[in-house]
């Protein structure tokens, strides 16, 4: 996924505001029934306009308004919006400064100019600095500008914003920084996206191979990045089981990737995150029912979010040491399929009774997270649409917590608030494990109502040498607001939280 647009940062004087010859100019504007510095300078040029605006309540100011003013008298500009800023000095939480930065950036793409200033005063974040304003505004930008249409879709609408200059007067020298942080977040933009593509591609396309095909391509555009693809013989010469089960009915061949990013040196513990590939899940011999089966093509929107904050990091360049994992495989119902009924064989040695084959995410996951304790990693982190009870818990706005480690899931937490991709922890308490108890095997791979925590459950067997969470996007990856698309979460929060590991 290549950058949707340009943006950049630059210093002006705010009487120059006036004479800037562009496209699209937008400016952010207080709440007040008095002009502030900028609008007094717009209101000169322009003999009074923003004066009546005001008296006539039409340009108010309030957090997200939006005025648009073509050919404003006086102005060089061609266009021009004013963007509510709300109250001088009054703090906002961060998810009113993502509307925010929604509003600017749907007036950018409404403009349908190729390039657009912004220029837009300091708004006070509770517990946020500029530099994250900037780095939040700059995702937000480049991350709307996604689409996402199938290759060779006739009359597909054209993104036309190619450049966006974020306006800056030079006070207190922090350009640089402010600079740096618009980095960051048009990074995570992009890194979003790339998981988005992922994601919609049709199922038909995107296979398990195909995802090791891009995983490799990766590592093409970034050689910091070191991909290995294991193929069914090499999952079977380890005795990945279990995985391989999942993958049965399919006459696509399971792959396992690993993607490393070294930043740092060796002996520096790896934090690990391990994302659900299921390219297209069918529920197995459990078949699932036929509305909005076509949805399940986002079953494997975790491993998506792996390949997504991957891309982010290779280019963000951390001094730290960071491995991508996925676990691909097929559900499909056939004469080979894994029946309801079944044991299967982990790596880890623990036996498996397969009671329903729609509960097959925690079936690959499990040999995966066996898998990377030859990592000894600093932390693991999965990422999986798991449970439909998640989306019945928390709806989808924030994704489901668990974890073995709450320092690890305060930080997530916190990482989740700051990136405005929140989460919401469960519980992972012993007396949920019982629900998991099998006559035929070690473990049952469902049991129980609360389903996202007994999934849980059921990958915390797998996990007791290290540290661990698991993230339950189903309700956060793709559906609800965005529709029938992916979202790009959890990428901003797994970059965010990758970013903090020192």
């Amino acid at each position: 996924m290549k950058k949707l647009i340009n943006i950049s940062l630059s210093e002006i004087k705010l009487n120059d505001l006036t004479k800037l010859k562009n496209e699209t100019l937008i400016l952010g504007s207080y709440e007040s029934k008095k002009l502030s510095t900028v609008t007094e300078i717009f209101d000169k040029k322009s003999k009074g306009v923003l004066k009546k605006l005001i008296s006539r309540e039409e340009l108010s100011g309030s957090l997200g308004n939006k005025v648009y003013l073509p050919n404003l008298e006086g102005i060089n500009s061609e266009k021009v919006y004013f963007i509510g800023c709300g109250k001088e000095n009054k703090e906002i939480n961060e998810q009113e400064f993502l509307a925010f930065s929604q509003s600017i950036a749907n007036a950018a793409i409404q403009s349908k100019a190729k390039n657009v200033h912004i220029f837009i005063p300091n708004i006070l974040v509770k517990n946020r600095s500029e530099e994250w304003n900037y780095k939040i505004l700059a995702r937000t930008l480049e991350s709307n500008c996604y689409k996402y249409f199938f290759k060779g879709k006739k009359n597909q609408p054209k993104n036309t914003l190619s450049k966006v200059i974020i306006l800056k007067t030079a006070e207190g020298k922090k350009l640089p920084a402010l600079s740096k942080a618009l980095k960051v977040g048009h990074i995570t933009a992009v890194g979003m996206n790339t998981s988005r593509d992922l994601a919609n591609t049709p199922a038909n396309i995107c296979t398990p191979s195909y995802l090791a095909t891009q995983a490799k391509k990766l590592s093409k555009s970034f050689p910091v990045i070191k991909t290995k693809i294991l193929g069914e013989k090499e999952m079977k010469k380890i005795g990945m089981d279990c995985l391989l089960s999942v993958g049965n009915g399919s006459a696509q061949e399971s792959k396992f990737i690993i993607m490393e990013y070294s930043g740092a040196a060796k002996t520096k513990k790896p934090n690990i995150i391990v994302g659900k590939g299921i390219t297209f899940d069918t529920g197995g011999i459990s078949i699932k029912p036929s509305p909005a089966m076509d949805e399940m093509k986002y079953d494997m929107t975790g491993s998506a979010s792996v390949v997504g904050t991957m891309r982010a990091i290779a280019e963000i360049k951390p001094k730290s040491n960071i491995i991508g994992v996925i676990a691909a495989a097929e559900n499909m119902p056939s004469s080979t399929a894994t029946k309801p009924g079944d044991v299967v064989k982990t790596l880890s040695g623990q036996t498996v009774e397969v009671l329903n084959t729609d509960a097959e995410g925690r079936l690959v996951l499990c040999d995966a997270l066996t898998y990377v304790e030859r990592f000894n990693p600093a932390s693991v982190i999965d990422i999986a649409t798991l449970t439909g009870a998640c989306v019945v818990a928390l709806g989808h706005e924030a994704t489901g917590l668990l974890s073995n480690d709450q320092l690890l899931a305060d930080k997530i937490l916190d990482c989740g608030l700051a990136s405005c991709d929140r989460a919401w922890q469960l519980p992972l308490w012993d007396s949920y494990q019982g629900a998991l108890d099998s006559k035929y095997a070690d473990i049952a791979n469902i049991g129980g109502r609360a389903g996202a925590i007994t999934a849980a459950c059921f990958l915390s067997r797998f996990t007791k040498k290290y540290n661990w969470a698991h993230l339950d996007i189903a309700g956060t990856a793709y559906g609800g607001k965005v529709g029938k698309k992916s979202s790009g979460r959890p990428v901003p929060l797994l970059t965010e939280y990758l970013l903090s590991q020192k």
